[in-house]
């Protein structure tokens, strides 16, 4: 199976390498993207646009030739999610590692802090505890060494939606910060709309924070291999 891996802000390909690793040792194709605007810091991220980073994963889609499986971590999830509502035919499953599908008209993150026109990986102290379990300083320390600021339209440009063949995609969704259970209470309430009218999902749980490509990575790839697989 082609594996398109899609990282979350601040982010680049690279902070797969440990996931993607045991990944290709089981016969997998893996791409790690690096979308526009996260090629350094010195990249030009003034007019990045969050249909710029869907195009990106699309056209990964395309150069494959053949169905793949999107894994797109935190704010990738709706970047994953757009390019299945725009490729729908060509993607066997979307893999949401601690995120989810985001529906029309909505935004990923417009409350995150903006500085120079962009947006740094805030301080510690933005994210609540949950999202910092398991994140020794050691793992701080090196997150923040690679971190690269997030183009301002992608936290908060619309998501735009438009082709209800993305529902027939199958999904993943591996909670981490929160639990499938809590899940399953949320969408009971009628939260996460988008991801209730999917006609084949499941919940899958790998309790830790919210980056568990650094916590937990081999516990993250035996948790995609068996998606993938399923």
């Amino acid at each position: 199976m082609n594996i398109i891996m899609i990282p979350g802000f601040w982010l680049n390909g690279a902070s797969w390498d440990e996931v993607a690793a045991p990944l290709r040792d089981a016969g997998h194709t893996v791409q790690q993207l690096t979308l526009p605007g996260l090629e350094s810091l010195d990249a030009d991220r003034s007019a990045i646009t969050l249909r710029d980073h869907v195009d990106a994963v699309v056209a990964a889609i395309d150069a494959s030739g053949e169905p793949v499986v999107l894994v797109g971590h935190s704010g990738g999830g709706p970047i994953a999610w757009a390019a299945a509502d725009t490729r729908p035919a060509s993607v066997a499953r979307v893999i949401y590692v601690d995120s989810g599908p985001l529906g029309d008209g909505d935004v990923i993150n417009d409350e995150l802090p903006v500085v120079d026109g962009e947006v740094p990986l805030p301080d510690w102290s933005v994210f609540e505890d949950a999202d910092l379990t398991d994140l020794s300083d050691e793992l701080r320390e090196r997150m923040r060494r690679i971190a690269i600021p997030q183009p301002l339209g992608v936290t908060s440009d619309v998501q735009v939606l438009s082709n209800p063949a993305r529902y027939d995609v199958a999904s993943t969704v591996i909670c981490c910060e929160f639990s499938s259970e809590q899940l399953r209470k949320w969408m009971a309430a009628g939260e996460f709309a988008e991801l209730a009218r999917v006609t084949d999902y499941e919940l899958v749980d790998l309790p830790t924070g919210h980056w568990p490509q650094f916590t937990r990575p081999a516990d993250l790839a035996a948790t995609i291999l068996a998606a993938v697989d399923r």
